[in-house]
């Protein structure tokens, strides 16, 4: 069986990392059995990532972003559109991720939350929750 669950996500800045567990957890409590949730987002300026879910950690992640793909760089693209370095980050945190479910329960570690990572906002962003079992 496969089946998609769709949902959106409201950022409010232009980098924000926003927990989305809590409607993973939703979605897979419906489900019997063992299966996979794989979660992606059809954006080339955003992603997903599984980290610790920790105000200090946060906001590390975003300060780490801007000096490995600073804002104001001077990107080709920016000459198109003024976000080379959401996309260039997006590459490298990726849009999708899988996770292991099972009995209505996401198979996280203790510490892991899983975020959609907005490079490019404030936005209404699309999520994909592919559910395979």
């Amino acid at each position: 069986m496969i089946k998609n669950v769709y949902f959106d996500v409201e950022s409010k800045k232009r980098r924000e990392l926003i927990d989305i567990t809590a409607k993973l957890k939703d979605i897979v409590s419906k489900e019997n059995g063992s299966g996979l949730i794989n979660i992606f987002v059809p954006h080339t300026t955003a992603g997903i990532l599984i980290n610790e879910n920790e105000r200090g950690l946060k906001n590390d992640i975003l300060s780490t972003f801007e000096k490995v793909v600073p804002e104001n760089e001077k990107y080709e693209h920016n000459l198109i559109d003024n976000n080379a370095d959401a996309h260039i980050l997006s590459v490298i945190i990726k849009n999708n991720s899988c996770i292991p479910f099972s009995d209505g329960k996401l198979l996280l570690g203790t510490w892991q939350s899983v975020f959609f990572v907005e490079l490019d906002g404030p936005r209404h962003r699309n999520v994909i929750a592919t559910l395979i079992k």
